[in-house]
């Protein structure tokens, strides 16, 4: 009798173990197929506001149809649109000079920040018709200058010509200066002048003019931009309490948004196994699980996220109209690269521990499987930074950069699906844990370091807003004892200036940046809400 009670009990365990490995082959088949889908070459690196972002996005919505995930309340068909800023728009630009036609942008092209030319014909012959600008002349003079920066001379000297009311301004001058001056650039925020800027070879300027010119200018510039999608599931148990699983399922497409890390000049798809059709599988699977597990203590919102690589736009927006009062959240987890798991290491790296005491009683460096390093920070950058800014507590999941990071070669068979699958389990765990906490608790943390090795020799401690499409740069948060909190400077400003350079965007604040060194002084000028202030600032 004791025999066959053993043998029972080994049979009964056998099977559980087998039906437990044919579960895990399961998971770990669908993690595969979720990825190599998102990560293909159809989809053409799923930029936002393409066609490559719809097609993930019908496949996201698709899943959690399959799984029974309703759409979340007030949003329609799992979709969550978004506007996305998408530069300056060069439209119908031509020159006529001295009967010639020259060609865009080989041979001109306007700077950005100038303004329209409606048919506008220009003679050398009037005085106040056209300021010709030679660069040549002006980075001579200014070859031994340190502080000298082309641009910046270029809009201030367009900005005198404007003001002495010239109708245009030509710039002609040495051959490097095309590409220094960034072409069209589509990027440009600064304010646009009123009077046209236009760039002209230097070689065809000379040739051409013959002591006089007459030219016939045509051209104008507009703002576009394009719109992104969440994807917004919603398991609703009835509770008071809900938990917002997230992860961004939008990558680089060709690399047109220059977010690239790829130095060829041939256009590549960037697939984005890893970053991020690999956290994209994990909340597909996590709302299979969460479906079925007869876990009832929390509400979940699924969202995958898009325009996390133009700067969170995506769940910047989400967190300004969410379908749900923010005041129900009790947590956020976010899932950004958790594909590469090291088979021999089994590191993760889970960021915001600081945001809630509860982290700390909960997540130990060792368990069974993972060997976990901590990160108190509630601010990075991946999406759990725009709920940690609404005081509500996260965490980050990250199996680390590699090699492969932005560039075309994150391809779907470098995921370790089967890494992955624990990964995932270990987050189920951890959810059912918190169940018996409560609400939890929300505490600030420090801000998180910049991934990489920072080439700024200074910091004014402060998170720039990426979705601002205005000119300069929004202050989305500022850290304490850093010395933008110490001059005063205060989350919602904008900042428009530091000393003499001006800021029209990040692009241009980083640039700014890199002028000043550790111990410095200088004047920051910033706009809060209608008011131009300035302050003194000590790097």
């Amino acid at each position: 009798m004791k025999k066959y009670i053993i043998w029972i009990i080994c049979f009964s365990y056998s099977i559980s173990v087998v039906a437990q490995q044919s579960t895990d082959q399961q998971a770990v088949s669908s993690i595969k197929a979720h990825i190599a889908f998102l990560a293909s070459d159809k989809l053409e690196g799923r930029r936002t506001g393409t066609k490559g972002e719809e097609l993930a996005y019908q496949y996201i919505i698709r899943q959690l149809k399959l799984t029974g995930i309703n759409t979340a309340p007030g949003i329609q068909d799992y979709l969550q649109a978004f506007e996305v800023y998408d530069g300056r728009k060069l439209e119908d630009a031509s020159l006529k000079f001295n009967g010639k036609m020259l060609k865009a942008p080989d041979e001109f092209f306007p700077l950005a920040y100038a303004g329209d030319a409606r048919k506008l014909v220009l003679n050398s012959g009037s005085n106040n018709d056209c300021f010709i600008y030679d660069l040549e002349n002006v980075v001579n003079l200014n070859k031994d200058n340190p502080h000298f920066d082309l641009k910046t001379t270029v809009r201030t000297a367009a900005e005198d010509a404007e003001k002495k009311g010239f109708k245009a301004m030509i710039i002609t001058g040495y051959s490097k200066s095309a590409s220094e001056l960034g072409y069209f650039d589509k990027n440009e925020r600064s304010k646009r002048l009123l009077i046209p800027v236009i760039f002209m070879l230097d070689s065809v300027y000379k040739a051409e003019k013959n002591g006089n010119f007459k030219c016939k200018l045509n051209y104008t510039i507009t703002e576009s931009s394009r719109k992104g999608h969440n994807v917004v599931g919603y398991l609703n148990n009835q509770s008071k309490l809900t938990v917002v699983i997230g992860a961004h399922y939008d990558h680089l497409g060709y690399g047109e948004d220059h977010n690239s890390l790829y130095a060829g000049s041939t256009p590549m798809i960037h697939n984005g196994a890893d970053d991020n059709a690999s956290g994209t599988a994990a909340l597909i699977e996590l709302s299979k699980i969460l479906k079925t597990s007869g876990n009832k203590d929390f509400n979940f919102l699924f969202v995958a996220f898009s325009g996390e690589e133009l700067g969170l736009f995506g769940s910047k927006y989400f967190v300004e109209h969410c379908p749900i009062p923010l005041s129900d959240i009790d947590y956020m987890i976010n899932m950004d690269m958790v594909g590469r798991l090291n088979d021999s290491t089994h590191a993760i790296t889970i960021g915001g521990y600081g945001t809630s005491p509860a982290w700390g009683k909960l997540i130990e460096p060792n368990n069974s499987y993972l060997r976990i390093k901590t990160d108190s920070a509630g601010s990075g950058p991946s999406d759990h930074t725009s709920f940690y800014r609404k005081d509500i507590p996260v965490l980050f999941f990250f199996t680390g950069t590699h090699s492969d990071y932005h560039k075309p070669t994150d391809d779907a068979e470098k995921v370790n699906a089967a890494g992955e699958w624990r990964i995932i389990q270990y987050i189920v765990s951890l959810i059912n844990q918190t169940a018996t906490y409560g609400k939890l608790e929300f505490t600030k943390t420090r801000e998180a370091a910049a991934s990489g090795k920072s080439s700024f020799k200074v910091t004014m401690g402060i998170m720039p807003d990426y979705t601002f499409s205005g000119e300069g740069v929004l202050v989305d948060a500022v850290s304490d004892g850093r010395p933008a909190k110490k001059a005063g400077i205060m989350a919602g400003d904008v900042i428009l200036q530091l000393g003499e350079h001006k800021v029209s965007d990040v692009q241009t604040y980083m640039q700014a940046l890199n002028k000043f060194n550790k111990g410095e002084k200088t004047t920051v000028t910033f706009k809060r809400g209608n008011k131009e202030m300035k302050v003194e600032l000590e790097f």
